[in-house]
Parts: C-alpha cells; structure tokens; sequence
C-alpha cells in the first residue's frame, strides 16, 4: 500500500513556531524530507531512526531540481508509511508545493496540508510592526522577487507594487530589488519609502535593517550577503 504525505509548514525556522500538529506529524514520521531553512533544531522533533532526506533549493546554490524532489517524494510514500515534506514558512507561499502535490495525485497517494506560520508574518512580528495599518495601509501583498532563471519576473505588477497605501512583502528579492526599486520609482513610488530587510528570520542570526527604498536598493548594489531574507517597505509603521 503506498503511504501518506503531510506537507508541514515550519514557519520562519524558530522551533517554538511550530504548530502541536506539525510536532505531531514529525514525531510520527517514517521519512522526513526538509528544506534548508527547515532543518537545524526543528528536526530534533522528529521520530529517531527515521530517514531524514535533505531536498533544499538555495538561489545561487547547487540545489536538487524540482522533479528530483517530486519523484523523489512519490518514491518514498510509494514504499509505505508517513511522510512528511517540511518547507520552510507556509507551504503553500512560494513553497514550489502545487508541483509536488500534482505528482501525488498522478500517483494516486493520499496527502494532507499543515500550515505554517508564514515567513512575512514572522517577520513583521519580530520588526515589532503590523502588516496593515488602519487608513495607511489596508492592503498587504506579497511577491517573489525572481522568477525560475532568477531574475526579476517581466510579468510583475508594477503598478500594484507602486502603490503607496499598500505594505509590499518581496520574497527571494536580494540580488533584484535594486532594478525593482527603479521601475517602483518610475511608476510613482516615493524614493524615502521606508523599507526593512529582515534577514533569517526566527533563527540565532536574525538581523532586522530598517532604512528607505533607495538607501536599501543602493546597500544591495553592493552586497547581498549569504542570509535568506525578506524585504518589505510601503507605509511601514516605526515604533
């Protein structure tokens, strides 16, 4: 009989983020297949003697192509047993799930989804700021700031992005936020928007820079540095 996927949210990498499921899950599985920034202390939580199986995809680094890890994953529940995929955050923002879950259901196996809490989330929280404030900032949105060949999408919204009542999330964007900044700035937004680059979030090296849209595109003209981080900037609140 084949096994059963969870697909586990770990949230930004804190352990104490972890949901009672997530522990759950992880306490009760034969095979865990992590992210890079799902492992370290979060995988104390799992089973002792299960397979552990390393599956991260940093940019800029040698990583395992995705229909590696989906056949991979497909393999693995195929030979029986609980499984858990454990990404990084919320599975389901920017987590490459849709293509795992589609090999799963083309392999007729059974699956479920926890949730995590999401990075931008966590992120926020640890700046000690909302993500939305009453009559500046009643929109959030969240966006990815490379697309496959790691570059900034030409599809992107700009004009949604430029919107200066909006608070803007940008995932994966350290190596193209200077050339987003400057379209933003084409299309309206304010050069002393504020900004903060949160860098690996919920982990010992967590570092929070808060400073404006052109003082943050200018610092990673020159250095992006090796940390996974965030970037959100709009109508920022500054306790």
């Amino acid at each position: 009989m084949s096994g059963f996927v969870s697909f586990v949210g770990s949230g930004p990498g804190d352990p104490e983020l972890l949901t009672i499921k997530a522990v759950d899950r992880l306490k009760r599985a034969d095979a865990v297949l992590f992210d890079d920034l799902s492992s370290g202390p979060i995988l104390t939580h799992a089973r002792p003697g299960a397979d552990m199986v390393g599956v991260g995809k940093r940019a800029g680094q040698p990583s395992p192509r995705q229909d590696h890890v989906s056949r991979l994953l497909v393999e693995y529940a195929q030979a029986g047993g609980r499984i858990v995929r454990l990404k990084s955050g919320d599975s389901g923002l920017f987590g490459r799930l849709e293509e795992e879950l589609i090999a799963l259901q083309d392999a007729g196996i059974e699956y479920e989804i926890i949730p995590g809490v999401p990075s931008a989330v966590a992120a926020a929280a640890a700046c000690g700021i909302p993500l939305t404030r009453r009559m500046t900032a009643r929109r959030v949105q969240f966006v990815t700031g490379h697309n496959v060949d790691g570059v900034l999408p030409e599809d992107i919204d700009l004009a949604a992005l430029a919107d200066p009542a909006a608070c803007s999330v940008v995932f994966m964007g350290k190596r193209t936020f200077p050339k987003l900044a400057k379209a933003l700035f084409e299309r309206g937004l304010p050069p002393e928007t504020s900004a903060i680059l949160a860098e690996a979030v919920g982990t010992p090296e967590q570092k929070i820079t808060r400073s404006t849209v052109t003082q943050l595109a200018g610092q990673l003209e020159q250095e992006i540095g090796s940390k996974p981080a965030l970037i959100l900037y709009g109508p920022l609140a500054s306790f």
